[in-house]
């Protein structure tokens, strides 16, 4: 059997960390509480739970302060958990199990993080793979017979355990502030964050988000080096940015832009909806509603193409007049359901 190290790191959790800890108990053999500057009881909270807990001062990056986490850990596998996750009955015997008989070449263990879509989040799956167990010293092994080479790739277990994700907040702000920050300091953003950035401010930005990150998609939509579905989002950016500022010329412009190759996405065809409705043009906003929902992909919010298309088509046939078709759209926006994993 394997042995756990549990690595958090954490910030005014009071209302969420007990459900997640009581969720682990007897699943590890040590947990390692990183706080990052609560002001509420969650360290009294994590105290009944272990005495390794350590203070770190915030510096704006996640990534060095879960190393720094994982800098502590001393058993052979460590387990990432935040406290606004827990696991239940089932998938705590799971766990378990997966400890009892995990292979030890297996260097990392990936679960389903499930309840996605109910939080604001930056994913179209309601349910998907991500690591969560990590081998804490990986071994190099060579392979091949002959023309033998270092293994580079990790050795990697998908597992049948589901994670619940139920935070208490959403933590749009927090990122776009982190965002800004990142921007400000290096000029641009990873292929990464540029694509999150993106992502959030759709799914989870207000007016004011957008126009805080106006002037860096003004920018970066000009870098050469953009690829195609990169240019859209930016395009998709500016044109609500547009939309907001009651700019016409620069809000068409954008839209053009985006659908000139004759491949335009689900999100812009949602916000030209948008615009013909505000205009009182229903026959025109569901026309471009349609294309969202049923001739378009989309690249950042899933349900532009979704659900919240359906649900528009059908206001704008009750506005109509016709409740047939409205009460139709109305069942297919109650009845979509995310594609799977």
């Amino acid at each position: 059997m394997i042995t756990i190290s549990v690595c958090m790191i954490v910030k005014n959790e009071e209302k969420v960390l007990a459900r997640c800890l009581d969720s682990l108990k007897g699943l590890y053999e040590e947990l390692i509480i990183v706080d990052t500057g609560s002001v509420d009881s969650t360290k009294e909270i994590a105290a009944r739970y272990t005495d390794k807990i350590y203070d770190y001062e915030w510096i704006s990056d996640f990534s060095d302060a879960r190393n720094y986490a994982f800098s502590l850990a001393s058993m052979e596998y460590i387990y990432s958990a935040d406290a606004d996750e827990y696991l239940d009955e089932e998938n705590r015997k799971l766990f378990a199990q997966v400890k009892q008989v995990l292979d030890p070449q297996i260097e990392i263990v990936q679960m389903y993080y499930g309840n996605q879509l109910a939080n604001g989040t930056v994913y179209n799956f309601d349910k998907e793979y991500r690591p969560k167990l990590y081998k804490r010293l990986r071994q190099f092994v060579w392979e091949e017979p002959v023309h033998e080479a270092v293994r580079l790739s990790p050795v990697i277990y998908d597992s049948d355990i589901v994670i619940t994700h139920l935070p208490e907040d959403n933590h749009a702000k927090r990122d776009f502030k982190l965002y800004e920050n990142l921007i400000k300091k290096d000029g641009r953003l990873s292929k990464k964050l540029y694509s999150m950035y993106c992502r959030e401010l759709y799914v989870s930005g207000d007016e004011q988000d957008f126009l805080n990150a106006e002037s860096y998609f003004k920018h970066i939509i000009l870098d050469t080096e953009l690829k195609p579905d990169e240019v859209k989002m930016a395009e998709c950016i500016l044109a609500k940015c547009a939309h907001f500022r009651q700019d016409v010329t620069s809000f068409f412009t954008m839209c053009l832009h985006n659908t000139a190759d004759g491949n335009g996405c689900s999100e812009l065809c949602y916000e030209l909806g948008t615009f013909y409705e505000e205009q009182k043009d229903y026959e025109e906003a569901m026309l471009w509603y349609f294309n969202a929902a049923n001739e378009t992909e989309s690249i950042m919010n899933i349900h532009c193409g979704g659900d919240w298309a359906l649900k528009k088509i059908a206001d704008c046939m009750g506005v109509l007049g016709d409740k047939e078709q409205q009460q139709y759209y109305s069942m297919l926006a109650r009845e979509w359901k995310t594609p799977a994993v």
